[in-house]
């Protein structure tokens, strides 16, 4: 970049002798692009039109002085701010650093020295052109690490969706239930105030509720009938081998589907399982994922049993209330059932 050509200087001085004095000795060492304002209030629209890469500010202004200048151009929160040397005839100890304190990158007193002036200016000018090149170069790093971020979010993401799939082979669920069944979770948490981010870490974690049943032997698994109590035991260690499966590590979506892995057969009067917890104890995740799951597969067909209908399943909800599920979690739930049954004809079971 060639630096007196390519910059442009805004020079700011209520007294036009002053103007012409300093827009003639920067034109004569080949500074090009140079922009004079005598009305210090015009100076924020030039800022925001030009884009200067220096600025000369007098401090001692009718309308604005160039504390009130500073502090306008300051309130921009520009990162590309440029610098700004003031030109003052306070000698004052107490100006100077206040000049310096509003965002004044240097000072010189007037009357100036010709000399000193231009190597104070080229010094700035150096210093921006150094400054704009350091940001650039932040910009393209942050991109790519914000690009090899989400890279290596989606390959987990799909790891984990891979993982859920390989449940769905073990079970005689479908991948239609699972994709109910994580929408209908992610509506009920964002209904029940999530934030936008978590909401979409719910509907990716909730479909690796049942993960745990890759361990559960297919005689178990697969049973048509009823399990006798031996059965049951081992059936019921598939909360744990999930929460084994996806615990230890510090992925956030991996958290969450352990979280609801381990919780989502725990009920709201502690009658459930593997610990027994109740109330507020059970992670709300899970509180969720069991209503969502819950609901979805009474009204989902099995080699088993026939789909139970709407009405007889939310009933069944509804009864359940305060004592399998969260009533609050049930109350969102009724409210919702229209966007809920338009999730189910979203994802319906092929004919």
């Amino acid at each position: 970049m060639n630096t007196q050509g390519d910059s442009h200087i805004l020079i700011v001085d209520d007294e036009p002798a002053n103007l012409k004095l300093l827009d003639k000795l920067l034109g004569s060492q080949g500074y090009g692009r140079r922009t004079c304002i005598e009305d210090p209030r015009k100076v924020l629209s030039a800022y925001e039109r030009l884009r200067p890469d220096l600025i000369l500010l007098d401090l001692k202004m009718p309308h604005l002085d160039g504390y009130q200048v500073m502090e306008q151009l300051r309130a921009l929160n520009d990162p590309l701010l440029p610098p700004i040397l003031v030109l003052t005839v306070e000698h004052g100890h107490g100006f100077l650093l206040k000049a310096l304190t509003m965002g004044a990158r240097d000072y010189l007193s007037k009357p100036f020295d010709r000399t000193e002036l231009l190597m104070r200016v080229r010094n700035l000018l150096d210093a921006r052109r150094a400054h704009r090149i350091t940001h650039e170069q932040n910009v393209v790093l942050e991109e790519m690490i914000r690009l090899r971020t989400e890279e290596v979010v989606a390959t987990r993401l799909q790891i984990v969706q891979r993982l859920g799939r390989a449940a769905e082979y073990r079970d005689n669920e479908t991948g239609q239930h699972v994709m109910r069944m994580s929408h209908i979770a992610a509506l009920l948490a964002q209904r029940l105030g999530w934030t936008p981010a978590d909401v979409e870490l719910m509907l990716h974690a909730s479909p690796m509720h049942d993960i745990g049943k890759i361990g559960i032997p297919d005689a178990i698994l697969l049973k048509p009938g009823k399990l006798d109590d031996e059965e049951w035991q081992i059936m019921k260690r598939h909360v744990e081998i999930g929460a084994e499966l996806l615990g230890g590590d510090d992925f956030p979506l991996l958290n969450l589907a352990r979280e609801i892995a381990l919780n989502h057969h725990e009920k709201w009067d502690g009658s459930g399982y593997p610990y027994g917890r109740a109330g507020t104890d059970i992670p709300q995740s899970a509180r969720i994922a069991a209503v969502a799951d819950v609901f979805d597969a009474l009204t989902s067909a099995r080699p088993y049993k026939p789909a139970w209908s709407i009405d007889r399943a939310v009933a069944f909800v509804q009864e359940q209330s305060g004592w399998h599920f969260d009533p609050e979690v049930i109350e969102v739930f009724l409210a919702s059932l229209e966007d809920i049954q338009r999730i189910r004809e979203r994802y319906r079971e092929p004919d």
